[in-house]
Order: C-alpha cells, then structure tokens, then sequence
C-alpha cells in the first residue's frame, strides 16, 4: 500500500496538483482537522519498503451512516478537494463508490445546512474516485492480482519452507491454514506453489465421502516413498452442504484414521505483515451467490481465467494416478544456459504431467552437453518430490550450443527412442532450439516436436513477456537494494551505486528501480552520455539539500563499455565530494540463487505443464506411417506469456525479432514504463500518457479481466 501512496503523491505533484494525506482512513475523513494533512514530496521517502500502511487505516462506523458522510464531504470541499485515490478491499471500495453516487445530494443538504455556500458547491460539483485495490486475498473483479497478494504468499511460502525441511526429517502429515474466508486463491496458490497432497477452497468443495478419498491419497503418497504430506485449508472451507471444514477436522481425521503423525499451524495475521514484494509494491456478489446455491463449477469460472487455470493445473498435478496404458512416448528435458530460480518447478511439472499422459520421461544432465554424451536417464513421479521450492538447477546445466555436437545429439536422439523434447532455459535455450531447427535439413532424427520454455534472471528470451527466475532475481534485488539503503539510515548523504545482472538487457536494472525507488538505472537500451551522467549527479547534489539524504544508483552489467560502474562511481565520488559520500555494490551471483519466490513457482509449474500437453497433441499430428517426423516451423515453439497468456510461437518466426548480437528481444515491453521512475525521482520529463495499452502490464484496462 505504502509504494502505492509514495506514487500517488508523487505523480500528483509532478503533475501540480495539491496532494494530502488523509491519515486513519475514512474516519480522518469524517473527523477532519489535522487529519487531511498536506504531503510533500519527501514525506513519502522511504516508505516503498514498509508493509502496511503509513498514513493509517481503519475501519469506521460514522462514515456507514448518512451523516458521517456528509460531515466528510463539507471536509473535503472546505479544502477544494474534488478527487479522491482510495486504496483498501472490498468494504473501502464500495464505501466510495455510494460516497460519489450520493455526492450531490450531500453537497445540496450541505448548502441547507448552511456548512457551504453555493459557491463552495458550485466549485466541487462533481467528485472523481480511482480505487487500487489492496487485499490479500486477491478476491476483487477487474483485476487479476490485488495489492499485497504477492507479498502474503511470500510470507505463507516461507513458513511452508520452513516447516516442510523439518517435517522431511520426521514423516509427518502437515496441515495449514491460510486466510480467505470467501476467495480460496491464496490457500490454491499455496498448494500449487509447495506441491501439496491437497487443497480446501471455498469455491470448490470436496466430493462426498472425501474423507475416504483423503487418506487413500495420503497412504498412496506414503508408499510411493514420499515422507512428507502437506494439506492446505483455506479458512473459509466447506463441504458441499456448506458445512464448515477446519484443520483441526482434518488433523482429527489422519490422527485417528491413519495413526500419522500430525501438526497444524493457523497463519492468520502473519500472511497481512512484512516487507512488501517486488510485484506489490470481491467478486462481485455473483460469486457467493454461487457459492451460496451450490453452484461450485460457477463460482470457478467467476474468478476468472487465471484462478481456473490454477485449479485445473493443480488437480492434474497432485490428484490424478498414471494411466495404466502406456503412450510409448520418450520426451526428454534440459535445462540449458545459467541456472535460475525456478527451473526445477517446470522440469517437475513436465514430468508429472508427461506421466500423467503416459509417456516416458527422460532426464537429459547437463544440457546439449549432456544429450551429446548420452547423460540421459528415466525420471519418475516420485524423482521430482519437493523440486517445486529448490532453486538452481537439479538437472544441472550448461551454456554449450549444439552446433558442434549436431552429430552425437542426433545419434543420442536415435538411441534413446526421444520423441519430443523441453528445453527449460535462457537465451542459450532459445538460440539451441533454433540451431536444432535449422539442422532438420540435414539430421532427420531432429524432426520431432520441440519447445522452449524461457527460464533466466535476465528476462531476455524472444517471444515472451516474462522468464521464469525473472521475479525471483527482482526480489533479490530489491531487498538488498533496500537493506543497504536501510544501512545509510543513521548517516548523512550518501550515494549507492549497485551493479545487477541482466546481459544486455535492462529489465532487472528497471524494475529494480521501480521497486526499490532509484534516483536513476543505466542500461544499455537507453543511451547515456557523459552529459546524462552529469546532469543525475548535479539532481543528487539538489536532493541532497532537502530532507532525503540517500541516494540510490542502479546500472545493468553490459549497460556501456567505458562508463563501468567504477568510472560511474569515480566520478559520482569526486563530483560529490564535500556533499555527499559513495559505496559501490556488484551484486552478482547472488541473484540467480535463492529459493524460488512464489511467482516463479507457479509460473515454472504452469508453463512445464502447459508444454507437454501442447508437445502431446503435436505427437499426434506428426505421427505418419507408424514413427514421428515433424519438420514444419510450427513443431519446434518457444512458450512464452505475452499480455497475459500463454502462446506458442515457432522459433524460426522470432528470428525476425531478435537483436542477436546483444541476445536481447527488439521490442521490449517495459521500456515504455521507465519514464515513471524519473517521475519519481522528480525529473521534470514529459510523460505521454494518451497511449493507455502501453501500461498494460503495470495497469490493467478493464476490458482485459482475464488472465
């Protein structure tokens, strides 16, 4: 909320408006007074790392009634204020909404009154809203991702890691319970994320007798080697008559049934507190309705796109036995280029969902190095338990192209029987997937379908939006980013300059900066000359002057050959010298490690599913006269997100978009949202704001609900 305020105020100055605060929610709004206070431009530093709320928020019972509202309207227009940012959940947002409907009437009993004059009422005769939604529990239509859902699962992600390593030692049953009285999307996030045995959801009640069905599964995991079961239970669970399901019920049900050992732990308020997220930073009444009536499959499809999507892609994984038919399929998969976080989730994903489908799967080490030397083995359901939270790369991987080893690859493809094959990776991936393509000519044992599954901390993978290890790079990012700023907190004026990864490409170094509040991030898709450098320096001698004295200076590795980070630090220091003092930081490897945040989990888990259920049906169009042959340009695809879904692209038709020489796409998203950083950071630039689909993926329009 409070990155969402720190905005707020200050695109509202750059623009000249007046901006205030009003502290305590709507009761500062109903009582007036010191309570609209005027906000500066530096009232709102160093906030963007706080969690909750620093202007204060509660919950108030004057502004429910008729009265409560009028007094807040005569507040609002004795101050001239005609607009009105409300960022809070459901309740919040429909007090608004009937503020502004009745806002006339309330001006005319107002002028009755004699509070205003008809001048006054004249003057604010019209009351605009915008509301941001903030609330955990993502349970808000027109948006797919509500402010603070990001950050609850990463505190409910680092409980369940915390839990599920000492519960690995000791066999144990493990229930948890997450809020979301009416909206199960955090408890089916949570499931997704850590590979739970089960999930309770308000929307979807278990079948009858689903006790029964409980413990099969649960015996059924345990003699499949598994040593750790995990149960999710969203607070609001019921059964189909409505009655309610807690985890005391359920732990009651393993304890007795099964004789497991079982412990339960209620998350409650923990999941609302902390740092935010680097991403942070109800339903309308149809959907309990549909609940209410029983209508679960409706109250599914309600939530929109993206919360069935996970539903489905969560049942296939966790619910469904192998068939006993067998396809005969081989699919292999590698990883290729540098590790990331999330990779993992995606291989597991792929394997679980190639079982599913009856094909055999196989585990290729060490990238093309590996499927040239025959590093290749059977994976099977239970050799993938508990990837979903390992970072790095179980596979392990390697940067190694294939063209030199075209000849062992395909030799190896012949040998081992593959079918299809998954590359989970980087640009390497991409560039790989390509070179096998364009080998088909010559080895006809490459004619088989193909996919490329973007997976790098740099984000730079033609054909998509978004890489798996991108978010979770972001986050490493930006908490350190924060730290180190934190540690400039006791001393006067001083300057970081920190180095991120990314190659060539700018996306880390931007969004970090969005994230942790830069004054500036230099990167390669945005020249920068001496002059450029001079002009940030002079902008942090004026800062300096004001109450703000930190400094925060981002530049991506490959950003430019000859300003280097310690030039760029050399001259912030000697032209800083007697204002303001410099440290440097190189980030580095740390970026690419870690456990995977919970976006990349579920987007590794999504993205390794989605590709073997495409691979299968291409299987199938490409079978002829008893053996697979696919040559077509539209066999060989990179799965990537863009604008919000999943598409499959042939990687020969990328080529045309690709900037070869610096690995990065030729057109790139984020670039149009940079100018919001130097807002920000109070540079006086133009923002061209007419262009609304540009900002698409940081503001939703309404007509795109659906994810």
């Amino acid at each position: 909320m409070n990155a969402a305020v720190r905005a707020t105020v200050r695109v509202g100055l750059y623009t000249g408006a007046k901006v205030y605060f009003v502290h305590e929610g709507y009761q500062g709004l109903v009582d007036g007074g010191d309570n609209i206070r005027l906000a500066t431009w530096e009232s709102v530093s160093m906030m963007l790392q706080l969690g909750g709320t620093v202007i204060g928020s509660a919950r108030c019972k004057d502004f429910r009634n008729r009265e409560g509202r009028m007094q807040a309207a005569a507040n609002l227009v004795k101050l001239g204020i005609t607009n009105l940012c409300v960022i809070g959940g459901d309740g919040s947002l429909t007090g608004a909404n009937e503020f502004r409907t009745e806002w006339s009437g309330l001006l005319l009993d107002l002028v009755k009154a004699g509070k205003i004059t008809d001048a006054d009422a004249k003057k604010s005769s019209h009351l605009n809203i915008v509301g941001m939604v903030g609330s955990i529990d993502n349970d808000f239509c027109g948006t797919d991702m509500t402010i603070g859902t990001d950050s609850a699962l990463h505190r409910i992600m680092e409980v369940v890691d915390s839990i599920t390593t000492t519960a690995q030692s000791h066999q144990r049953t493990f229930i948890l319970e997450v809020m979301g009285r009416h909206c199960g999307y955090l408890a089916l996030v949570t499931a997704l994320a850590c590979g739970a045995d089960w999930v309770f959801i308000p929307e979807m009640p278990p079948e009858d007798q689903w006790e029964d069905h409980l413990c099969r599964r649960l015996t059924d995991q345990r003699s499949r080697g598994s040593r750790l079961n995990v149960i999710i239970v969203a607070e609001g669970a019921m059964d189909r008559d409505g009655k309610p399901i807690t985890s005391d019920m359920i732990k009651k049900l393993v304890s007795d049934r099964l004789g497991f050992d079982t412990r339960t732990t209620v998350l409650g308020h923990v999941q609302r507190g902390g740092t935010p997220s680097a991403f942070d930073r109800i339903l309308t009444k149809d959907v309990t309705a549909a609940m209410a009536e029983g209508r679960f499959e409706d109250a599914l499809k309600l939530r929109g796109k993206s919360f069935e999507n996970n539903w489905h892609t969560y049942k296939l994984l966790a619910h469904i036995n192998p068939p006993d038919v067998k396809s005969n399929i081989n699919v292999a998969i590698v990883n290729v280029g540098a590790p990331c976080a999330g990779m993992n989730a995606a291989v597991r994903s792929a394997v679980r969902m190639g079982i599913i489908q009856g094909h055999n799967m196989l585990a290729v080490h060490d990238g093309f190095d590996g499927l040239a030397e025959g590093q290749i083995e059977p994976i099977t359901w239970t050799g993938v338990s508990g990837w979903t939270g390992k970072g790095g790369s179980m596979l392990g991987t390697k940067r190694s192209l294939p063209t030199k080893m075209l000849d062992q690859i395909s030799k190896n493809i012949a040998k081992f029987s593959i079918h299809a094959l998954v590359i989970i990776g980087g640009f390497e991936a991409y560039m790989g997937g390509l070179e096998l393509v364009q080998a088909r000519a010559r080895f006809e044992e490459l004619c088989i379908p193909m996919v490329v599954i973007p997976a790098t901390v740099s984000n730079n993978v033609p054909g998509s939006d978004f890489s798996i290890g991108a978010d979770t790079a972001l986050n490493t990012i930006t908490s350190t980013c924060d730290r180190i700023k934190q540690s400039a907190a006791g001393t006067k004026r001083r300057v970081f300059i920190v180095e991120t990864m990314g190659g060539y490409c700018g996306y880390l170094a931007t969004m970090a900066g969005l994230a942790a509040g830069a004054d500036a991030a230099y990167i390669h898709e945005e020249n920068f000359s001496i002059k450029d450098l001079e002009m940030n320096v002079e902008h942090l001698v004026h800062k300096m002057k004001t109450t703000v004295k930190r400094g925060l200076i981002l530049r991506n590795e490959n950003s430019n050959a000859n300003y280097t980070t310690d030039f760029i630090f050399n001259l912030y220091s000697e032209e800083g010298k007697g204002i303001f003092d410099c440290r440097k930081n190189v980030l580095g490897h740390t970026q690419q490690g870690g456990t995977p945040t919970p976006f990349d989990r579920n987007f590794g888990t999504k993205m390794g599913a989605k590709s073997v259920l495409w691979l299968t049906d291409k299987l199938k169009d490409c079978y002829r006269h008893g053996r697979i042959f696919a040559n077509t340009a539209d066999s060989a695809c990179v799965l990537g997100m863009r604008k919000r879904s999943l598409t499959f692209q042939p990687v020969t038709d990328l080529k045309a978009e690709t900037d070869f020489e610096h690995r990065v796409p030729m057109n790139q998203w984020w670039m149009k949202i940079r100018p919001i950083m130097k807002i920000l950071a109070k540079y006086d630039i133009k923002l061209d704001t007419s262009e609304h689909a540009d900002m698409e993926h940081v503001i939703k329009s309404p007509k795109s609900v659906q994810k």
